[in-house]
C-alpha cells in the first residue's frame, strides 16, 4: 500500500464501487485531493459481474418523475439528487468516453460491447485522468468523530486516514465474495445513525418441485407469474422467467422476491406460471384443437412449438401426465384441457430466497430522513456523505440500482468538493 504519510486529504472516499468511484472521479475532477479506499485487491469486483457480466448501466426511462415513480415510497427523497444528475446526464458521461450502449426490453441500458469491463474501463481511467489516489488492500476498520464531524478512518494495518471531507460507498451485503459484508452499517450505526434491518433483495428462489430444476438454463420470455398464500393471490407479474439448477430467476422474479420473502415469514408461498398469459381459456382451448388438427399426423410433444418454448413442452406434458408420443389425432378432451392446466397454471413450491450471496442488493440501510439529498450529506455529521447501497432505498432490477449509484455518488463528489474546486461547478 501506497504511504500517504500525514496528508489531510480533501475527500476520502470509502469503498471503490461504482458510486464510490463516481464519487471519487467527480470530486477530483472539481479539483480536489482525493484518496478512495478499496477493500479488495481492484476496484469495481460487483460492478463486473452485474447483469451476468454484462452491466445494466442504467434504465432508459429520461423523465425523472416516471423514473423515481419506481423507487417506491424513496421517490420523494430522490427527486433533488436526480435532478442535479438524471439518466441523461448518466449516458453523455459514458458516451462521451467513449463507451457506445444499446437499449433492450424495459429500457435496460448495456454497453454496447455488451461486457461490464467497458463501464469499468471507462470509471477506472476517470480516476486516473484527474488523478484520484487508489489505495486498494485496504480495508476500513473504523471512523472517528470529534466535535460533530468525522475526522479519520482506521485502516485494517492500523494507519490512520485524515480527511477534511468522506463519502462512505460501502455498498449492502449481496454478493459478499465481492467484499460487500456491511460494515458499512455497523460504522454508521456507531456513529449514530439509524440503521433499519438488511436483508437480501432482488434474489432468485430455490424451488422444491423436480420439474423446474429439469429446466435448468431455460427461459421463457413472456409469462405471467402469481403468488399464492393459503390459496389467496397475492402478487401478479408480466416478465421473463429463467429456470436454475435450484429454482427460479430472471427480472420479474427478482423484483417479486422482497415481496414472497415477507409472505414466507408467515408461511408456504405457491408460484403460478402461466406460459400463455395473452390467451384466455377458451381461446388457448380453440388454439390447441387447431393447432392438432394442423399436426393431426404428429406426436404430440412435437407439435406445441408455436405455442411454448421446445424444452418446456415435454416438462409441462410430464407435469400433466400424458404421453408426449401420441399422435395429436388421438388427443382426447379430457387430455387437452390436462394440457390446458397444465400451461395456464405449472405450479411450483417456494423452498427459500437464495440468500445474500445471490442478491443483487440488500433492502434496509440509512434512514433516508437522515440524509440531506440535496447534497447526499448526513445530517449528524455535516462533512460526511452517504451513497449508493448504503441507504435505505427499494428499487426494481432493470437498471435502477447503478443510477442510484451513479446519481447519488456524483452528487456527493460535487458538493463534497466545495471549497476545493477552482470553478465550483459539477463536471458532466
Amino acid at each position: 500500500m501506497k504511504d500517504t504519510g500525514e496528508i489531510v486529504w480533501d475527500v476520502c472516499v470509502i469503498g471503490g464501487g461504482p458510486a464510490g468511484m463516481m464519487a471519487a472521479g467527480q470530486a477530483a475532477a472539481l479539483g480536489a485531493r482525493v484518496v478512495l479506499l478499496e477493500k479488495n485487491t481492484t476496484l469495481g469486483k460487483k460492478l463486473l459481474i452485474t447483469g451476468g457480466g454484462r452491466c445494466n448501466v442504467c434504465n432508459g426511462e429520461e423523465d425523472v418523475r416516471k423514473l423515481l415513480s419506481k423507487f417506491k415510497g424513496s421517490d420523494k427523497f430522490l427527486f433533488s439528487a436526480f435532478s442535479q444528475w438524471s439518466t441523461k446526464d448518466t449516458l453523455d458521461f459514458f458516451h462521451t468516453r467513449g463507451m457506445d450502449t444499446k437499449v433492450e426490453a424495459l429500457l435496460r441500458v448495456f454497453p454496447a460491447s455488451n461486457t461490464a469491463q467497458s463501464v469499468w474501463d471507462v470509471l477506472v481511467q476517470n480516476l486516473k485522468k484527474h488523478d484520484v489516489t487508489v489505495l486498494s488492500n485496504s480495508p476500513v476498520t473504523s471512523i472517528q468523530s470529534k466535535d460533530g464531524e468525522v475526522v479519520s478512518v482506521t485502516l485494517k494495518n492500523k494507519k490512520e486516514i485524515l480527511a477534511k471531507k468522506f463519502i462512505v460507498a460501502t455498498g449492502g451485503k449481496s454478493r459478499p465474495e465481492t467484499g460487500s459484508t456491511g460494515e458499512g452499517y455497523e460504522w454508521l450505526k456507531e456513529l449514530g445513525h439509524n440503521v433499519t434491518g438488511t436483508n437480501a433483495a432482488l434474489v432468485p428462489l430455490a424451488i422444491k418441485d423436480m420439474w423446474v430444476k429439469k429446466l435448468a438454463g431455460v427461459s421463457a420470455q413472456d409469462v405471467k407469474i402469481t403468488t399464492f398464500q393459503n390459496n389467496v393471490k397475492q402478487n401478479v407479474q408480466l416478465g421473463k422467467i429463467l429456470f436454475t439448477h435450484v429454482g427460479v430467476s430472471g427480472p420479474t422474479i427478482l423484483n417479486m422476491s422482497r415481496d414472497i420473502g415477507e409472505l414466507l415469514n408467515y408461511g408456504d408461498v405457491n408460484v403460478e406460471v402461466d406460459f400463455a398469459h395473452a390467451l384466455g381459456y377458451d381461446a388457448l382451448n380453440t388454439k390447441l384443437q387447431e393447432v392438432f388438427a394442423k399436426n393431426d399426423k404428429k406426436k404430440l410433444k412435437n407439435s406445441l412449438s408455436e405455442l411454448l418454448p421446445t424444452a418446456v413442452v415435454s416438462v409441462l406434458l410430464e407435469l400433466a401426465g400424458i404421453d408426449g408420443d401420441v399422435e395429436c389425432n388421438s388427443v382426447t378432451r379430457t387430455t387437452r384441457l390436462a394440457l390446458l392446466k397444465a400451461i395456464k397454471h405449472a405450479s411450483m413450491d417456494v423452498d427459500k430466497l437464495l440468500g445474500l450471496e445471490k442478491a443483487v442488493i440488500t433492502s434496509g440501510g440509512v434512514d433516508l430522513e437522515e440524509v440531506d439529498f440535496k447534497t447526499m450529506q448526513s445530517r449528524l455529521f455535516p462533512n460526511l456523505y452517504l451513497v449508493g447501497d448504503i441507504l435505505n432505498i427499494n428499487r426494481p432490477s432493470g437498471g435502477y440500482s447503478l443510477q442510484l449509484c451513479w446519481t447519488t455518488g456524483h452528487v456527493a463528489g460535487t458538493h463534497a468538493a466545495l471549497g476545493h474546486s477552482p470553478t465550483g461547478e459539477a463536471q458532466k
